[in-house]
């Protein structure tokens, strides 16, 4: 007898997945979501969707530009007058939403389009978490892409005043907000430390507000901590890498603020671009 995957699924849910409903754009709980975590069916619980492939597409759903090997099957779907590819869970042939091709939104050119009833999140528990300013976050994030042990990194706007901040409000200096990468980093692959020496070696941390031609409050050199650990490390880490400096160090160490994700155009933009970097 095949399991009913369905039947402890509210009508809501139960809309979506078995009866191939859609909700309404910007109204699910995961459109504007982006922690570090993987996303399951919502109805069996089959792994679908790593966390570090969902992007901003300004759709109103979530969306994300791969999916986990195996997870997903598609079918022909004619319903609206028009070709379209729908989506479901290889499992228990939930409905997911459609996948879409040629956009041209992230580098693999591909938007898998998913209602937030068909998943859930699971945080992976495993993981630290560090933000850090310093200069263009265009390259910083480039950096730490290739770094082996950090599962996602995002550009974005901490430590200021302005609410959910844009980019032309925190390039005016008026938001006292400063361009950051948030890293989400296995410590059992990769130290803390050893993330620190990275970004002493990627940046003039000697600076004021400043990275090479890029001058404003927002190219400050700063650490933005999540633990007390983190904070002591830190602090450590700053009083070694002085020696390798003639001038005074002058990075800010303080307490995470709540971090603003930066425009989707901003995300993995040398990727997006296929351009291989520029100094900080």
């Amino acid at each position: 007898m095949q399991k009913d995957y369905f039947k402890n699924l509210t009508q809501e849910e139960k809309y979506i997945l078995k009866d191939k409903g859609t909700e309404p754009p910007f109204s699910g709980e995961y459109n504007d979501f982006y922690d570090a975590g993987v996303f399951v069916c919502r109805a069996c619980k089959a792994p679908l969707y790593e966390s570090n492939t969902k992007f901003n597409s300004g759709c109103g759903w979530p969306s994300f530009d791969d999916e986990i090997k195996g997870a997903i099957v598609r079918y022909e779907d004619l319903s609206l007058g028009r070709k379209r590819t729908e989506i479901c869970c290889a499992e228990c042939d939930g409905h997911l939403g459609h996948v879409f091709h040629g956009e041209k939104i992230t580098k693999k050119n591909t938007r898998h389009c998913v209602n937030s009833l068909s998943i859930q999140f699971k945080p992976y528990n495993n993981l630290q978490k560090v933000t850090l300013g310093g200069g263009c976050f265009w390259s910083i994030q480039q950096i730490y892409n290739n770094t082996k042990g950090v599962y996602l990194t995002q550009c974005g706007y901490m430590g200021g005043n302005t609410i959910n901040p844009s980019y032309d409000e925190v390039c005016s200096g008026n938001t006292n907000h400063a361009e950051v990468v948030e890293i989400y980093f296995d410590d059992s692959v990769i130290s803390f430390e050893k993330l620190l020496d990275i970004f002493w070696d990627i940046h003039d941390p000697t600076t004021i507000n400043r990275q090479g031609n890029d001058i404003g409050t927002q190219y400050r050199s700063i650490i933005f901590y999540e633990s007390d650990q983190q904070k002591k490390l830190a602090c450590e880490s700053m009083k070694n890498r002085q020696s390798k400096f003639e001038k005074k160090i002058v990075t800010q160490i303080t307490h995470q603020h709540k971090f603003y994700r930066a425009e989707e155009y901003h995300q993995n933009y040398f990727d997006k671009n296929n351009l291989s970097g520029c100094s900080i």
